[in-house]
C-alpha cells in the first residue's frame, strides 16, 4: 500500500476471523511501529503480545469482574467524562456503530452484549498491551510517546492486511491483565490492541468515523492566501 493508501483506509476493526496471526508478523509490525518518534529518543514503550490460552483467561476474568461489579482498576489515568464536542462526537460514532449492527436503542440485551464484547477484546485472536516504564510515570512526554507508537503500530497493522482496535475496555481489571501476561512490576498497563484478520462479514467493520475538517482543527499564522 501507498501511505495515503493506509492513513485514509484504515479503520477500527471490532469483528475478527479467529484465524491466528503468525509470530514472525507481528515481530515485524511491531519493529516498524517503532519507528515512531519520542522524546529525546526515550522509547518508554513496551509490549506484550498475548494470544491463545492466556488471552483467553484475560478476557473470562476480566469479563467476569466488570459484570460482577468489581471498580475498574485501570493504571494509566482516566480523566474526566467527555462533554461539550468531545462528548457528541463520542455519542455519534457509538450511533453509527449500533445502526451497523442493528442495535436498537432500547434494545438493553444487545447493547449489553457489544459492551461484553469489548471486555473480551472483540474476541481478536491476538491482544497487544502497550506499556511504559515505571520510572517515567508522571512525565508528560512519555503518554504522547506511547501514543505515537500506538498509532504507528495500527497503521503497520493495516499495511499487511491486519486489523486492530485500539482500547481500553479489555484492560479494565489490571490485576488480572498482570497475572496472565506476567507483566513486570516495573512497567505501567497503558492502553491495549485487539489484533486479528478482519471479519469482513461483521457489519461494523464497515463503518467510518467522521472527521472533522482541517479548517476546524488548524490555525494558519504568517500565511499568505
Amino acid at each position: 500500500m501507498q501511505f495515503d493508501d493506509v492513513i485514509l483506509g484504515r479503520r477500527s476493526i471490532r469483528g475478527y476471523k479467529p484465524d491466528p496471526v503468525p509470530r514472525a508478523l507481528i515481530e515485524e509490525i511491531i519493529g516498524l511501529a517503532m519507528r515512531a518518534p519520542s522524546s529525546m529518543n526515550s522509547q518508554p514503550w513496551n509490549f506484550y503480545v498475548i494470544t491463545g490460552e492466556p488471552l483467553n483467561r484475560i478476557r473470562a476474568g476480566n469479563t467476569e469482574r466488570m459484570v460482577a461489579g468489581v471498580p475498574q482498576s485501570r493504571e494509566f489515568r482516566i480523566g474526566q467524562p467527555f462533554a461539550g464536542a468531545h462528548r457528541e462526537r463520542q455519542v455519534q460514532v457509538a450511533k453509527q456503530l449500533f445502526s451497523a449492527m442493528g442495535i436498537a436503542r432500547d434494545d438493553k440485551d444487545k447493547r449489553q452484549d457489544w459492551v461484553l464484547r469489548g471486555f473480551r477484546q472483540f474476541d481478536a485472536p491476538v491482544c497487544i498491551i502497550v506499556t511504559y516504564d515505571r520510572a517515567l510515570d508522571g512525565s508528560d512526554d512519555t503518554p504522547f510517546d506511547c501514543g505515537a507508537v500506538t498509532n504507528a503500530l495500527v497503521n503497520a497493522a493495516w499495511s499487511r492486511g491486519l486489523g486492530a482496535v485500539i482500547n481500553s475496555q479489555g484492560i479494565m481489571q489490571s490485576p488480572v491483565v498482570r497475572e496472565h501476561a506476567g507483566i513486570a512490576d516495573d512497567q505501567v498497563i497503558m492502553k491495549s490492541i485487539a489484533l486479528g484478520w478482519p471479519d469482513h462479514d461483521f457489519p461494523a467493520n464497515a463503518v467510518v468515523s467522521e472527521r472533522k475538517p482541517v479548517r476546524e482543527a488548524t490555525v494558519f499564522v504568517g500565511f499568505e492566501d
